[in-house]
């Protein structure tokens, strides 16, 4: 690879980040529906064929905004593999880093609120997100039970329903109270309750 296909390719790299944070804001903002492509491509500096060239369809570009948000945390998460209640934890920590970003906290409850309906693009990206949070969230449940840590009258199950319901009800209250609502706080109360062991 030549000096200027690393520059074109490093700068091609770059625009794609920028479309992805500029389409993350506006979904946030608007909604998939009401976001237009190019209101993103001139808050970009691009024009709308520019943007059609690294993204093809308005429904590519959720996806992969909805990608990116998923690797940034998923990076996070793996930040020292957790189990039980360390995971437990772990999830307390992602609702207090989640408290510094406001655009993804919104682009998350708009875009899951639009994507109820069966027809939307994002409808089976959340369906598996929510059955994969609550398959690991009951499997840590589980784990803190075979370790005694966690409450008798806890079942791991509806446990973990509960809990990513709370969290995800929670982002809708933090929104509309203006940043005010202690998602952490609340969370960490919650779970604490469910406990045997310090929290």
């Amino acid at each position: 690879m030549t000096p200027g296909t690393r520059r074109g390719y490093a700068k091609g790299r770059a625009k794609r980040i920028e479309i992805l944070d500029q389409a993350m804001t506006l979904f946030g903002e608007a909604g998939y529906r009401g976001a237009s492509l190019r209101v993103i491509a001139t808050r970009c500096g691009i024009s709308h064929p520019g943007l059609l060239h690294h993204f093809p369809t308005k429904e590519a570009l959720l996806l992969a905004v909805l990608q990116r948000r998923d690797d940034v945390d998923d990076e996070w998460l793996a930040l020292g593999v957790t189990r039980g209640v360390d995971h437990l934890r772990r999830l307390v920590d992602l609702a207090e880093l989640n408290a510094k970003r406001r655009g993804i906290v919104e682009l998350f409850s708009v875009v899951a609120a639009e994507a109820t309906a069966p027809d939307h693009p994002a409808h089976a990206y959340f369906e598996a997100r929510y059955r994969t949070s609550v398959a690991n969230t009951e499997r840590a449940y589980a784990q803190a039970r075979e370790a005694g840590a966690l409450r008798d009258d806890v079942e791991p199950a509806s446990a973990a329903q509960q809990l990513i319901a709370l969290m995800d009800g929670l982002q809708i209250q933090w929104l509309i109270s203006d940043c005010t609502t202690d998602m952490g706080g609340v969370l960490r109360a919650h779970i604490r309750a469910q406990l045997t062991v310090a929290f």
